[in-house]
Order: C-alpha cells, then structure tokens, then sequence
C-alpha cells in the first residue's frame, strides 16, 4: 500500500500537499547549459497530480512556468478534471528599480498578468518580495495585494524572502498573511534566528525551499569533488551556502551522516533531509523540484519515513559543528557587492 502525501490545512477549506511541485528548475533562467523539455515537464507534472502531490510554486519571474502550469491545467479541464484539484503557488516580485514606483496598480497588473498565464479566475496564494527595505512602501503593496486577495482575485496572501522585522511590520499593518516562503535546511537555519517563532505565534505557515541545496543533497554527491563548471544556477547559489556552513568536506560529512541514516531505513539521503524540515516545529511544506517519475517515487518515501531519536541525534551532533550562515533570512543576499547579492537577477520582469 502506498504511503499517502501529508498535507497542511493552511487556511479553512485550502490544503496543499507537504511536498510542493517546486518551478524554478522549470524555468528558462535556472539552466546555464540547456533547456527543459516541455512535453516531459507536463508528463511529469500530471503524474505527480495523480500521485497526489497537488500544489505547484511558481512565480512571475519564473520565465515561463506560470505558462506551463496554465497550460497544464487547460488539459485536465479538456479531461474533465475537477478545477479546484490543483493549488498553485505564485509570487509577485517587483522588479529592484521599480520599487519606488510599486502601487496598487502595479500589484494590480502583475496579478493579472498571472492569471492570465494559468487561465485562471483567482490565484490561490501570492507570495511578495521587496529587494531593498531601504526603498519605503513594501507595507503599503503588501496592503495593496491584500485588497486584491478581500476582492477575489487572490485566496491567499504570502510573503517570500522577507525576515522577521519586515514580517512583523507587515503583519501589524494589518495584511492577512498565510505563509511566508525562505530558505530553510540542514545547510542553512537562518530562519530559527526568530522567523519561526514569530511565525508560530501569528499563525503563519512556513514554506522551505533549498531543503535539498538545489541538488546537492543528494547521494550522487557523497565523495564527490565541488562541481568546477556548474550547469544551473542553484549550484551556483547553494556552493556559497556550502562554503558559510564550513566549506566542501564540512559537506561531505553531512552526506556521510545522512547516507548513514538513509541505509537504516531503506531510503535516500535526500528523504532524509526533507523529512528532517517537515518535522521542524511551524513548517508547512518543503518545495522540491520534481521533473521525473523518479522524484516523485522518491518524494513518496519521504512519507513513510520516521526519524528516530538515534538519527536525530547524529544530525544535531554535525549542526552544533556547523551552524551554518549567520543572520536572518535572505540577509546575506541582501548585502550589496556581497557573493551572494551578486548572483541575483532583480530586474526579470523586465528581461
């Protein structure tokens, strides 16, 4: 019998699945050798519906993944498939030089702009970003998509890459925010820095994206050399993370711990380290890129997956080593000419 996918009740009447469809690795600018295969794409994304990963995370500046959904969801509606059986996530990133000029009409436009690309009548989650909090008014738009959200066009209101400050600022203006996505795994816990707690105590779901660093982790890299010539750009951002937590062989050792753990249960060691964020107090769902019937297989056992207090252990053991980057969430891409700042593209609605 197959392990059912857990799923997160994140406001009455929507759940989305724990595993989310994640679309970066979809889109035209996550590969820097390459392209993805559209039809293969779709095969997978239908066949991880039926398995009952249900929820996708996109975005606007994702280069033609809100298109691909759409185009997904026009051909199970061609099928006769229930409307409401697929959640999408999107976001709304306004692009760093507009910042001075986001209203309610530029929220208003590339709210439009989305549902236009999934052929739908209402986003179900909008999740906002603000590249500078040195540029007022991320308040006043957050407002702004949250009258969007009291006039239907959107169901939920989220926020992405903002930390505890800004969150709370936001709150206490008055958005009804559902969840907040950030970077949360065993490489980088900036978000323990106070996010979670503040999340728990206002009633907002965390999303985790990187759990599994763009690949990284996984067993095709235990004793394997850093890669020299990346061929997408998650390895390109998560190799930096690597090296704030201890560098190259600081890594090594988390493979070794997690390959170590996976062999007692008969698993992988990426199930392992998304097990390890489902379970962390105040996480909604962890977003992975699923492309193939693999992923999904592999996805599935994540659900029959019970850390014991003996693995827990182990990997508490190699955190306490390595604390990982300091600072709050997305703060470190926050600093100007810093390495991690310098590979962020902010002006993709544009391009």
């Amino acid at each position: 019998m197959k392990q059912p996918v857990e799923r997160f009740t994140l406001a009455p009447g929507y759940s989305v699945s724990r595993i989310i469809n994640g679309g970066w690795q979809l889109s035209a600018g996550h590969w820097l050798k390459g392209t993805i295969d559209r039809e293969a794409a779709l095969g997978a994304m239908a066949e991880a519906v039926e398995a009952g990963f249900t929820t996708f995370d996109c975005a606007d500046i994702y280069t033609g993944v809100e298109e691909l959904i759409g185009e997904l969801i026009r051909r199970r509606r061609a099928e006769g498939r229930p409307a409401g059986e697929i959640q999408v996530h999107t976001k709304l990133v306004p692009d760093r030089s507009d910042l001075p000029r986001v209203d309610r009409r530029y929220v208003t436009a590339i709210v439009d702009r989305s549902l236009q690309r999934l052929g739908v009548e209402r986003l179900d989650l909008v999740q906002f970003h603000w590249w500078d909090y040195d540029v007022p008014g991320c308040s006043e738009a957050a407002l702004a998509l949250d009258e969007l959200r009291a006039a239907g066009k959107v169901r939920l209101v989220g926020l992405t890459n903002f930390d505890t400050e800004h969150l709370r600022l936001i709150l206490d203006a008055g958005v009804s925010v559902a969840s907040i996505q950030v970077q949360y795994s065993l490489l980088d816990r900036r978000s323990e820095h106070g996010l979670l707690e503040l999340c728990r105590r206002r009633g907002v779901g965390l999303f985790c994206y990187g759990s599994l660093a763009g690949g990284f982790i996984s067993d095709r890299w235990l004793g394997k050399p850093a890669p020299s010539d990346p061929d997408n750009r998650s390895l390109v951002k998560y190799r930096l993370i690597i090296e704030e937590l201890g560098g190259w062989e600081a890594f090594q050792e988390l493979l070794r711990e997690l390959a170590a753990i996976a062999a007692r249960h008969g698993v992988s060691s990426s199930a392992v380290a998304i097990r390890w964020a489902l379970d962390r107090p105040g996480v909604a769902g962890v977003i992975v890129g699923t492309r193939s019937s693999r992923h999904i297989a592999a996805n599935r056992d994540v659900f029959a997956l019970n850390l014991e207090e003996a693995d827990r252990r182990d990997l508490d053991a190699w955190l306490q080593r390595h604390p990982g980057p300091p600072g709050e969430p997305f703060g470190l891409e926050r600093v100007e000419g810093g390495p991690h700042a310098s590979i962020m593209k902010t002006e993709l609605n544009r391009e």
